[in-house]
């Protein structure tokens, strides 16, 4: 077995990136603190091809240092927004057809593997804070939440797997199966 090569990956430029089709995905983040996790946030949206990424509150911005340590150039081809207030950015999802569903352990929520997802919706995931998740107010605001399920002593999984978790599940299936 023997490693592809970067022509054999055949992946597009940038400019093939922006024209490509998007899945139908937004990526909120909810005051996420760590630059690290906003990169891999970047990078993983570049992987599946989201439509964008909104940055809210105090989630740090592009051009950053530490952002790009982790999203190798991601921030060039994933559009993506600031807006101060995730309450507003929801309204504005929702105004604009976005099904609204929070990666949250909450009362009600549903595994990620019972959620099966629709080739005509589009959906915005919400991903909040480090330490205390998505906000009470975006809560009151959501269509759904989505939890996926763990074993260990850990109450919570990094931010930036659970970005990688949801999106593989709601790509394989929107797109591969």
């Amino acid at each position: 077995m023997q490693k592809l090569s970067m022509e054999q990956l055949n992946r597009p430029d940038v400019d093939s990136f922006k024209n490509q089709d998007k899945t139908p995905i937004v990526i909120l983040l909810d005051n996420v603190r760590s630059m690290h996790n906003v990169g891999s946030a970047f990078r993983t949206a570049d992987g599946f091809a989201v439509q964008k990424i909104i940055l809210c509150g105090i989630t740090g911005t592009p051009p950053h240092r530490e952002i790009e340590k982790t999203a190798l150039g991601a921030t060039d081809s994933v559009d993506w927004e600031y807006q101060k207030s995730a309450e507003e950015a929801v309204v504005q999802l929702k105004n604009e057809g976005y099904k609204i569903i929070a990666i949250e352990q909450a009362t009600g929520s549903k595994a990620l593997q019972d959620v099966s997802p629709k080739n005509q919706e589009k959906y915005a995931f919400i991903f909040g804070n480090e330490v205390h998740g998505v906000s009470d107010e975006i809560m009151t605001e959501i269509d759904a939440c989505i939890e996926i399920p763990q074993f260990g002593t850990k109450h919570s999984l990094n931010v930036s797997v659970t970005i990688g978790i949801v999106l593989w599940h709601f790509v394989q299936k929107l797109k591969l199966f």
